[in-house]
């Protein structure tokens, strides 16, 4: 149903009011503070025929009004208009992400930590494995009878390991090893792969198959893991929302966050909005028990198909147009600065 632009106007000052002081709204606020034009007797109608729509409830009989988990919906998909960040918000996250580009897993995490600083609310953050795509592989010497395995994925992410080396296998031998691997194997996955190049790999390494089968051997057991890390943070920030002054409200949230398979099933987006940011309210949160929550979502892209998710979680009562603004901005900054970097 489409409201008429009384009611819409309506419905948004009471959304707008509600999560800006977290107090039920009553006409007089909106007829003195948002300009409507119209008398508090005729805002009080149109706020009762909004409660009977289903917009808006009323928690107290002498109360204002407070948005359902309807007229939220209403609100995010018909009214509301994205803010962008202030160019000192833009800045501070434009930093975070510079100051160690190259390691991913440190900008994601430190660009949550701020994004819940600036929303006072927890976020989510994955962080894309690279799929299993090698960018350099490295054999070094470790000791007597061992090397070090060095491979760098697609994301950045650094990854060892260290395998035994057969008796008679020098720092020159492990040096020509690395340098067929890399030529090999640069820019494929362990999946791509195939038994042409196998043989290929084990006729070239001839006398060093056995280390070479090790080698894949864990290769294959690193592309069989889980595809991406998941950081959480702005716990702290949570804990001074009203909503979650409740014990019952916010064990329930510090459940969730425990349940990494639940995490990385609410971070997997469902229509999304044309502009790509995903909100899910109340009961459209997956698994919840009571609908108090809701999320904001989007994904950065990198190059390739790599991917990964950033979300706030909060109240209902959450500013959807502010965070929707931040974490579409972060997400672009994300794609562009890292896309370079990372090449």
């Amino acid at each position: 149903m489409i409201l008429d632009e009384r009611k819409a106007r309506i419905l948004a000052a009471v959304v707008e009011d509600f999560i800006n002081t977290g107090e039920p709204v009553g006409s007089r606020t909106i007829a003195r503070k948002y300009g409507l034009g119209v008398s508090p007797a005729t805002i009080r109608n149109e706020m009762a025929d909004l409660e009977e729509m289903g917009y808006l409830e009323q928690p107290h009989t002498s109360a204002g009004r407070i948005p359902s988990e309807r007229g939220y919906r209403y609100y995010v998909d018909n009214l509301m208009e994205v803010q962008e960040p202030s160019e000192a918000e833009k800045d501070l996250i434009r930093r975070q992400i510079r100051s160690k580009a190259e390691e991913l897993a440190a900008v994601i995490q430190r660009t949550g930590q701020v994004l819940a600083e600036l929303t006072n609310c927890a976020t989510l953050a994955t962080v894309p494995r690279g799929g299993d795509v090698i960018r350099y592989l490295r054999l070094v010497p470790f000791g007597e009878g061992k090397a070090m395995v060095l491979g760098v994925l697609d994301s950045g992410e650094v990854v060892r390991h260290f395998l035994p080396v057969p008796l008679g296998v020098n720092a020159y031998d492990l040096e020509i090893i690395s340098e067929v691997l890399n030529a090999k194997l640069k820019g494929m996955s362990v999946a791509d792969i195939k038994a042409t190049l196998l043989q290929e790999l084990r006729r070239e390494l001839d006398r060093h198959h056995k280390l070479l089968e090790q080698l894949l051997e864990w290769l294959r057991g690193a592309s069989e893991q889980p595809g991406g890390r998941i950081f959480y943070g702005g716990l702290s920030y949570v804990l001074f929302q009203p909503e979650f002054h409740n014990i019952e409200r916010l064990r329930t949230l510090l459940g969730l966050l425990e349940q990494e398979d639940y995490l990385c099933d609410l971070l997997e987006p469902s229509a999304p909005s044309a502009d790509g940011v995903c909100i899910r309210i109340g009961s459209e949160v997956k698994r919840v028990s009571k609908f108090d929550f809701s999320l904001v979502l989007v994904r950065y892209h990198l190059h390739r198909d790599l991917e990964g998710a950033l979300a706030v979680l909060g109240p209902t009562r959450m500013p959807y147009a502010r965070v929707a603004g931040l974490l579409l901005w972060v997400a672009n900054s994300l794609n562009e600065e890292l896309k370079e970097i990372l090449g």
